[in-house]
């Protein structure tokens, strides 16, 4: 996290550099934010958006082709193992039933018991989250007639530069699409092996699971997954943008008893990007001076902006003056 910390001073310094380069000619003036360190608590994490899967998805279909008698459960239905879904006659039971109601009722009921109707038994406990079938409705042996699943969980694409940081167990936020408002408390269950590479961009799907799913989440949704790398409660923080380095060696500019500024080491923790953990060098009581450039300019000139010719002017060829 540090190393993160010098890149971006470094980087901010360059940009820094730029401008005073093109500056020349102008008096700088150094003006100073005074600020106070104050104890806060400090989440470091990794976002990603993923979608709703089910964790374990199970397509039911039937046996045998044929024509179906009866369903007992609809979608969003909690089942069992072993639990009776629908009851089905094979193409040949359907075709004898056919005729012998033709006949009377009483050959219809006679042949119901010698040939007894197919069952279409849960594999797994779940919830039904999709019902293909209807009765009455003929099937054939590689229709998909129910789909039952275990738990819903969120499948996120993790960037290659983070997932080092991203570990089984380690807890997580969802946020879906759909509920903006309520946060899913979840757990990172797994992490994939094999890379997903997309427009040059290298991603690992990773398993959120939720620790309880609520009855709104549905398969397919949209979601914000924050991964919680370390929370870290009570401590002195300072922004980022007032820690500065020499030799790789952190201080801040806090105010001396004559109002001026000194420099103080500090010793730095985590950070989440915008603020940073100081954990020793300072106090409360430290009044922390944060920099602030303010150039005057002698000329007035922009080194942003084209600088105008001495040429004339179409209203009449005047000389231009600074500005």
């Amino acid at each position: 996290m540090k190393r993160y910390i010098v890149i971006g001073l470094v980087v901010a310094a360059a940009a820094t550099g730029t401008y005073f380069f093109f500056a020349r000619g102008k008096k700088s003036e150094v003006a100073y934010t005074e600020i106070s360190p104050r104890r806060t608590d400090l989440r470091i994490t990794v976002t990603s958006t993923g979608t709703v899967s089910p964790e374990g998805r199970i397509e039911m279909k039937p046996p045998v082709a044929g024509r179906i008698e009866s369903v007992h459960v609809k979608e969003g239905n909690k089942v069992r193992r072993g639990q009776i879904l629908a009851w089905m006659s094979s193409t040949e039971r359907a075709a004898l039933l056919d005729s012998a109601r033709a006949v009377s009722a009483d050959e219809y009921k006679r042949f119901q018991e010698y040939y007894k109707a197919t069952p279409i038994i849960a594999p797994v406990s779940g919830t039904i989250i999709l019902r293909n079938i209807e009765p009455g409705q003929t099937v054939a042996s590689a229709d998909v007639l129910l789909v039952v699943s275990d738990r819903l969980q969120v499948v996120a694409k993790v960037d290659e530069t983070d997932i080092a940081r991203v570990k089984p167990g380690i807890p997580a936020e969802i946020i879906l699409d759909a509920y903006p408002k309520e946060a899913i408390e979840a757990k990172v269950s797994a992490i994939a092996f094999e890379a997903k590479t997309v427009n040059n961009v290298t991603t690992y799907d990773v398993d959120a699971l939720p620790v309880k799913q609520p009855e709104f989440m549905r398969s397919g949704m949209t979601a914000n997954v924050t991964f919680i790398l370390k929370e870290r409660e009570d401590i002195l923080t300072l922004p980022l943008a007032a820690i500065q380095f020499k030799k790789e060696s952190p201080f801040v500019l806090v105010k001396d008893a004559n109002g001026k500024p000194v420099e103080a080491l500090v010793e730095i923790g985590e950070s989440d990007g915008g603020n940073t953990e100081i954990v020793s060098g300072i106090d409360e009581k430290a009044i922390v001076l944060v920099p602030r450039v303010q150039m005057q300019s002698k000329q007035g000139t922009n080194p942003f902006m084209p600088t105008r010719g001495g040429g004339r002017s179409g209203s009449g060829g005047g000389k231009n003056r600074a500005h």
